[in-house]
């Protein structure tokens, strides 16, 4: 068996804001990923991280865009076990999305429907959770109790088949601050290094800099 990760979302963004407006739900967006220590989370979102568009299926890091900037987010981590051959078509299927970016776009009408609980498919179109809910379904991950372009992200919280890992702010999420730990000891590291060759050289550390 292997493990599929779900990260929900609030991030307080303008879109978010205006999602939790119309829905009052706990979270606003819905990610993916294939590793414990969530090293990159697959979904459909803004493309360079920051600004609202262009957006559409695109890799997200906890360490970086929004996710970097708004550690007081409302966030939750589920964990949905899957078999062996569930686990590689999802991947797949989620890395084959990223490699033809340029053929997908976001479904911002369909984002909206959604909201106003009114089903509306357009081809090559997704918004973040009826990108994660099409990955899970098609690979055979996850049966979803209703279509995925219907799927909110606070759905997945009601699911019975995923087990909630953490639940809190993204600041508080232990991947996350894994990953603050690691760059604090690169940043430490790169500073001795730096010292060490300014003392072999007989310079000032600040020369090197």
């Amino acid at each position: 068996m292997k493990t599929i990760y779900i990260l929900l979302t609030r991030s307080g963004t303008l879109l978010s804001k205006l999602v939790y407006a119309v829905t009052g739900a706990s979270y606003t967006h819905a990610s993916m990923a294939f590793d414990e220590e969530l090293n990159c989370l697959y979904s459909s979102t803004r493309k360079n991280g920051y600004t609202m568009f262009p957006a559409g299926p695109s890799k997200e890091y906890l360490n970086k865009g929004v996710f970097r900037l708004r550690g007081d987010a409302p966030c939750a981590l589920y964990a949905l076990e899957v078999t062996d051959e569930a686990y590689v078509r999802a991947r797949r299927r989620a890395e084959h999305m990223m490699a033809r970016g340029e053929l997908y776009r976001f479904n911002t009408l369909g984002l909206i429907l959604c909201a106003l609980h009114i089903r509306w498919q357009r081809r090559r179109h997704y918004f973040c959770s009826q990108f994660v809910s099409e990955v899970l379904q098609k690979s055979g991950a996850l049966d979803l109790p209703k279509p995925s372009t219907l799927m909110h992200p606070s759905d997945y919280a009601e699911l019975p088949e995923l087990r909630c890992l953490y639940r809190g702010t993204l600041a508080g999420l232990p991947q996350r601050q894994s990953m603050e730990l690691g760059e604090a000891e690169t940043g430490n590291l790169t500073a001795r290094n730096l010292i060490a060759i300014a003392d072999a050289l007989g310079v000032d550390v600040r020369s090197l800099i």
